[in-house]
């Protein structure tokens, strides 16, 4: 290990955007390396790249296979690495770019959605030990047969917070347009709260139901390392918003954060059999279909016959009303029904768990605009409704000046 203190810096595709984004970079990268930090940094591709690319596959192939288009998409992350330990040359600092495979970031072979399996630290240590910035290309990796895979869209992060838990540092920087994590979408309300600080459950609820500041795997290796993730601006040298465990953080709000999501679409099975492992055959089979599956709520009548509603994305909406209207057959159900015109509006906090009447203060906000509530899902620090999309801003506003604004 190298003498200095180790930091690790993810930088994403708009704070590398273009030259002078690049350049802006290095500076920052150099303001470390001045104080003694040994830095690795990890980058996501410029700016609309892996968009762009997607774009290009299409045109020749509306259906391009998983690996070639891993194989494609990681080319942006490459040129990426490639222009920053440029940059920092051109000031002065030694610097080195690797790929994924070459730092041998190994993952499993489920393409386009990759998990990380391991990392080999050998050759990231000795290029520290030469006093080099180590610049590593986010977002892909390699599996066992040597293929090229990617994480994910936001797989970047989790490219970092990985990289920081194996090289057994706490400090971790992801650097993005916004300078932390706000209470609601600034787009929505005019103007959110910055938080100093979150805790790891309250970020990985944030995450899942629409706060897209950072990707919810990053958080979840995060946790489980303890690893500090800091959440800053690229544009400022502003201090933004600290990740860390419940019990280390000074603040702790009734609700740290509104959101409000509408990529999801609601499906239900009605007038099945309600008995014991129908479930399972539904949620077994959409699992194996690779379909992730959100909210569920089961209703039961009189006659021994349920109803199961639940939310998946929309892209998977398709397949899984094929799934179901399969498994509707099979199971002798009434129907399959879906609505694809929903929002899910959460409110996220620690202090729920010392606090009362949340729930109810929530229903009583939304019932008063005449909002019916479609489906709702709880956790210890979470409350989730589902709500038609046409009221998403309305009932975001409403809670937010409630229990944000007020405090």
């Amino acid at each position: 290990m190298p003498d200095k203190k180790i930091i690790v810096q993810k930088f994403g595709g708009t704070s590398v955007k273009d030259p002078e984004r690049i350049k802006a970079v290095a500076e920052r990268i150099k303001s470390y390396t001045d104080r003694d930090y040994s830095v690795v940094v990890v980058v996501s591709a410029m700016g609309k790249t892996t968009d762009v690319l997607i774009d290009l596959a299409k045109e020749i192939n509306s259906s391009p296979s998983r690996r070639e288009m891993d194989m494609l998409l990681s080319t942006g992350e490459q040129v990426s690495t490639a222009l920053l330990a440029i940059a920092l040359h051109a000031i002065g600092v030694d610097a080195i770019s690797y790929t994924g495979s070459q730092i041998r970031l190994k993952t499993d072979g489920n393409f386009s959605n990759a998990k990380i399996a391991g990392i080999s630290t050998d050759r990231i240590l000795k290029s520290l030990s030469e006093n080099k910035v180590v610049i590593v290309a986010g977002f892909q990796g390699v599996d066992d047969d040597d293929n090229i895979t990617t994480l994910g869209r936001g797989g970047s992060d989790t490219s970092a917070v990985a990289l920081a838990a194996v090289l057994n540092t706490r400090d971790c920087e992801i650097y993005t347009d916004v300078d932390g994590v706000y209470t609601a979408d600034p787009r929505i309300i005019e103007k959110p709260r910055k938080l100093n600080e979150v805790s790891y459950d309250e970020m990985l609820e944030l995450a899942r139901l629409g706060a897209g500041v950072l990707h919810s795997r990053s958080v979840e290796f995060a946790k489980k390392y303890n690893v500090r993730l800091h959440v800053r601006s690229s544009y400022s040298l502003d201090e933004g918003t600290i990740l860390m465990p419940m019990e280390e953080m000074v603040e702790k709000f009734v609700i740290s954060g509104i959101t409000a999501k509408q990529d999801e679409a609601k499906v239900t099975i009605r007038e099945i059999p309600d008995s014991p492992g129908i479930a399972a055959k539904i949620f077994n089979e959409l699992g194996q279909n690779r379909i992730y599956v959100n909210m569920i709520v089961q209703s039961t009548g009189y006659d021994n016959l349920a109803s199961i509603s639940f939310t998946v994305k929309k892209d998977d909406l398709d397949n899984t009303i094929s799934i179901c209207k399969r498994l509707n057959e099979t199971l002798g159900g009434s129907s399959v029904e879906y609505k694809d015109n929903i929002a899910i509006v959460s409110a996220v906090g620690v202090g729920m768990l010392s606090s009362y009447g949340v729930a109810g203060k929530i229903f009583e906000i939304l019932s008063g605009q005449n909002i019916n509530i479609e489906m709702i899902s709880t956790s210890e620090i979470g409350i989730s409704c589902v709500i038609d999309s046409i009221y998403s801003e309305l009932a975001t506003k409403l809670l937010h000046k409630e229990f944000v604004e007020a405090e």
